[in-house]
């Protein structure tokens, strides 16, 4: 006759026992959740905007306030084509320039061409590089402080004329500019930030810059226009009632 084991009193009853409450102890859910990022990042594009601005701020354009301005912009070939247009149509008008379509109904032709605009990195460690040594052995590197840098480039440049005459207005010119962005370590700890577009965030994100002006509100509400006094609007058409009776088909007979 066979014999029942008893789990409870046996050994080894007691030793799965307190496997399994061990384990229910220290057993944690885990989940995880889906991200995506854009094609570029945020570093980059904020890299070559701030580039871009810097290199515009260096321009004077208070010579066209007054007058009616033409932006010619068919030389601009290069990443982040429309924020240099833009920037550069912003500075005119809050110049005092008058932005107008067509070289025809300007005072000033404004030409604006890009000679480089984009970003690089660079990367640099002090330490002791990974040497190999007889024997397939080798001694891994060891970086006690690291910087890797990203700098964004931003050369525009301007010509102004008169389309009436097609003289040129002054010797024009080219401005450069670079924006930079540090992350530094320190035997392996990091990173830590400094660089224009930090400078950047950091003035536009904090203080007085950072105070809200204007809230949407969260829910969508619209007012009806007004209407001009005797207009007479039809009313809506009513809505068809729906018959809650059940429908028996001409082809179905009951027997």
């Amino acid at each position: 006759m066979m014999q029942r084991l008893n789990v409870g009193n046996s050994l080894f009853g007691r030793l799965m026992l307190g496997l399994l409450l061990g384990a229910s102890t220290f057993a944690v859910g885990c989940s995880t959740a889906q991200t995506s990022n854009t094609a570029r990042s945020s570093t980059e594009q904020l890299l070559v905007s701030n580039a871009i601005d810097q290199s515009l701020n260096k321009i004077d354009f208070s010579t066209v306030a007054g007058y009616s301005v033409h932006l010619n912009d068919a030389y601009v070939d290069c990443v982040d084509k429309n924020y240099v247009i833009g920037a550069v149509r912003h500075r005119i008008l809050n110049s005092g320039g008058r932005l107008v379509a067509s070289a025809d109904e300007a005072d000033i032709v404004l030409e604006l061409r890009s000679g480089g605009v984009g970003t690089s990195m660079s990367e640099s460690y002090v330490g002791i590089p990974e040497i190999t040594l007889p024997g397939m052995l080798a001694l891994p590197e060891v970086r006690l402080l690291e910087r890797k840098s990203q700098h964004g480039i931003a050369k525009l440049g301007l010509v102004a004329y008169d389309p009436k005459t097609n003289q040129i207005l002054g010797s024009g010119g080219t401005s450069l500019a670079q924006s930079d962005d540090s992350n530094w370590y320190v035997v392996g700890i990091g990173p830590y930030q400094n660089g224009s577009i930090r400078n950047e965030i950091e003035s536009s994100t904090t203080g007085f810059a950072a105070q809200v002006r204007n809230r949407l509100p969260n829910q969508v509400v619209f007012d009806e226009p007004e209407r001009p006094a005797g207009l007479v609007i039809d009313p809506p058409a009513p809505e068809a009632k729906v018959s809650t009776e059940p429908v028996t088909p001409a082809w179905y007979q009951e027997k």
